[in-house]
């Protein structure tokens, strides 16, 4: 391959995140090595900034952060930008949720996501035992773990800015429900959404996605567009890998991604793809 990038954009989860949730030690490693040589390296990731650090090895550092599907973007902890959903559209959305009982979790910046008090028996019954078949290993213990450790069960909606919205079915029929009401309520208000796997939704700012974030992020370490390449593996990464100069596919993602990349990676995601696939950059 003849192109050599000059900053490169990350997923995690299905990407540098195997299926237990964890980064390997050699992947910290040749991100280590590319930015010793000068080469950017960014994380982009549905995730809020608050869930990166648990997964990644100690000492993990990159050059920036584009966080929520594009509603952020951090270098360290300091934000560069973050949009915020409104507290009119939270409210809304939240009571549209119960009335459907969907799992949800609203995420305010700085602070433990938030699901109300009163939805939680059946915001919890949804990630009883046993797991569903068609539900990823990593979206149930990212699930188990939110509900035992992560969410904060509130009375009421606290805080004024939000970056995002998670929603979680463990049948598919229930989420695909779930998503045509969004997509009728998208008539009253505008928002955007976005899909990581058959069990969930995410809920983001109108005309916000990873290639806005990414554009941010270029524009404040002065990058040109046609230097960067990303790596990523499901729905929520396609407006990068159609935003960069050079997409590549987890060998793990599904053909509809792997079909409108310029590279697969010759590893999964659990056999240390992106380490892989980044040692062909080492000087």
């Amino acid at each position: 391959m003849g192109f050599k990038p000059k900053a490169i954009f990350l997923d995690m989860d299905g990407t540098i995140l195997n299926h237990q949730n964890k980064v390997s030690i050699h992947t910290k490693e040749i991100i280590d090595e590319l930015r010793s040589q000068g080469i950017f390296v960014f994380i982009a990731t549905g995730r809020a900034l608050d869930e990166i650090e648990g997964v990644v090895p100690q000492g993990f550092q990159v050059d920036g952060f584009v966080t929520s599907n594009g509603m952020a973007g951090y270098v360290g902890k300091e934000p560069v930008f973050e949009h915020s959903l409104s507290l009119e559209l939270v409210e809304m959305v939240i009571q549209k949720a119960r009335n459907s009982k969907v799992y949800y979790e609203l995420f305010p910046y700085g602070a433990p996501r938030i699901t109300l008090k009163q939805d939680q028996p059946y915001v919890e019954n949804e990630i009883k035992d046993p797991k569903p078949e068609s539900v990823g290993i990593n979206e149930w213990l990212s699930r188990k773990q939110a509900i035992k450790e992560e969410i904060a069960w509130e009375a009421q909606i606290k805080g004024n800015k939000f970056s995002k919205f998670y929603f979680f079915a463990r049948t598919t029929k229930h989420i695909n429900e779930w998503k045509a009401e969004l997509e009728q309520l998208k008539h009253k208000i505008n928002f955007t959404t976005s899909i990581s796997s058959a069990h969930n939704v995410e809920l983001m700012v109108a005309n916000v996605n990873k290639a806005t974030g990414i554009k941010q992020m270029l524009k404040h370490f002065n990058i040109e567009e046609g230097e960067i390449m990303a790596i990523g593996d499901s729905d929520n990464d396609l407006p990068m890998l159609q935003f960069v100069n050079y997409a590549v596919a987890m060998k793990n993602a599904p053909d509809r991604i792997k079909a409108i990349v310029d590279d697969v990676t010759e590893y999964t995601c659990d056999q240390d793809g992106v380490y892989h696939y980044l040692s062909k950059f080492k000087d």
